[in-house]
């Protein structure tokens, strides 16, 4: 029987944002080359600089020296592949996985419940956080909330439910999380990377002030003169205050990245051939 090959193997993910963007980088530098990333046409990303879906605003996005492509049709997903570079397609409805028939799909879109994937759309179905049911809807659930089971695997049943508390970094959970204060357009008054002081005038929606509560540095923040609504999460405060780690991705997303490789190489028997020769078994 011969063996699938790393570079065989196509891999679609449902949604390009950061943790997504960190599962796939990993997974391209384990030796896998046809992956395919699906979004909406307007991605709403916060971490702006470690996340894929800003291939689709500015056509080419690198991370951490990744370069990500955005894409129409099956020929320039075929281009970027050879060309070594991951494929970003607006592609809301999922249609690819029909046309290119995937041996993994990967649910990364983080909604904290499905959206419509089901087992049957690739031999291996990971879904990403809660909302899944493992052995129902995919065949293996990856636990995102941080603690001690952060990347476990789950065959049969469901991740921890949702706790709609933000992750602790730095000793801090909600405060770390900017919101929108109304409806309207976000016009940016900081930038990605920026340093900022608890009271800080961030941007503003609507006339109203969007403002810092913790001191730290603007690890992400959504595109100026984005339209958001009332509540809407649209920036992330980091209290260490290392400007470095707003160009890198979390450790939670190298996490789930280390998580979905170990689901797939328990699935497929695969072949190394990254020196260009096969395994004798092939």
């Amino acid at each position: 029987m011969n063996k699938k090959t790393f570079r065989d193997l196509t891999i679609v993910f449902k949604g390009a944002g950061d943790l997504g963007s960190g599962v796939a980088l990993r997974l391209f530098r384990a030796g896998f080359r046809r992956i395919l990333m699906l979004e909406i046409a307007a991605p709403l990303a916060i971490r702006r600089f470690v996340a894929f879906s800003e291939a689709l605003h500015d056509d080419t996005m690198t991370v951490e020296g990744i370069e990500a492509v955005r894409v129409c049709g099956k020929n320039e997903i075929l281009e970027a592949w050879r060309s070594g570079k991951i494929a970003v397609r607006v592609d809301p409805k999922w249609e690819s996985i029909r046309e290119f028939k995937p041996d993994v799909v990967v649910d990364a879109i983080l909604a904290k419940r499905n959206l419509g994937t089901n087992i049957w759309e690739a031999p291996l179905v990971v879904g990403l956080g809660p909302g899944f049911t493992a052995g129902m809807d995919c065949h293996v659930v990856v636990e995102t909330n941080r603690g001690h089971n952060l990347g476990r695997l789950i065959y049969r049943g469901r991740a921890e439910a949702n706790t709609g508390i933000p992750g602790n970094v730095g000793g801090y959970t909600r405060e770390r999380i900017v919101r929108s204060p109304s409806d309207g357009l976000f016009i940016a008054e900081k930038k990605i990377g920026d340093p900022v002081r608890k009271g800080e005038v961030i941007g503003r929606v609507g006339g109203k002030e969007v403002v810092a509560a913790i001191d730290g540095v603007l690890r992400g923040l959504i595109r100026h003169n984005f339209p958001v609504t009332s509540g809407l999460k649209i920036g992330d405060i980091d209290p260490r205050g290392d400007g470095d780690y707003c160009y890198t991705v979390s450790d939670k997303a190298r996490a789930l990245g280390g998580s979905v490789l170990e689901a797939i190489l328990s699935h497929y028997d695969l072949c190394d051939d990254l020196d260009g020769r096969k395994c004798a078994p092939c």
